[in-house]
């Protein structure tokens, strides 16, 4: 049995298919999502979401949003998506020590809350690149 899985971002379809199994990073931690799966709705965190595909494990950098769940169907709503596979791993960790120097000398309420917010994109950016297991 199969989950039907589509992400979707205010500009594209990300991904649209059937997968085996997702974890997706939620506002209160990760989840787990079998085929048969009780129906929910949920914020979705800047986090990973990891997808099983052919016995296989994929990863996608997600940058919030929301989530519905219901009759094995699956439909991810974000700000922002990327696959693993599409990221440069150059571009991804240059933009990560960029982020890592903005927190530095953030001066201020608001920059502190924006340099942070760019730096946990960042990190799970080189993230998705390089899944911990």
């Amino acid at each position: 049995m199969t989950l039907n899985l589509s992400v979707l971002t205010p500009n594209r379809i990300v991904w649209d298919s059937e997968v085996e199994e997702i974890v997706l990073s939620t506002n209160s931690g990760q989840i787990g999502i079998l085929p048969n799966h009780a129906p929910i709705a949920t914020a979705v965190d800047i986090g990973i979401l990891r997808i099983r595909l052919n016995a296989q494990w994929l990863t996608m950098a997600l940058m919030g949003g929301f989530a519905r769940i219901g009759n094995n169907e699956i439909t991810v709503l974000v700000n922002d998506a990327e696959k693993g596979s599409d990221i440069d791993p150059q571009e991804a960790q240059q933009t990560l020590e960029i982020a890592e120097a903005n927190v530095k000398k953030a001066e201020g309420r608001r920059q502190k809350i924006e340099a942070n917010l760019a730096l946990r994109r960042a990190r799970t950016r080189v993230e998705a690149i390089n899944p911990i297991s």
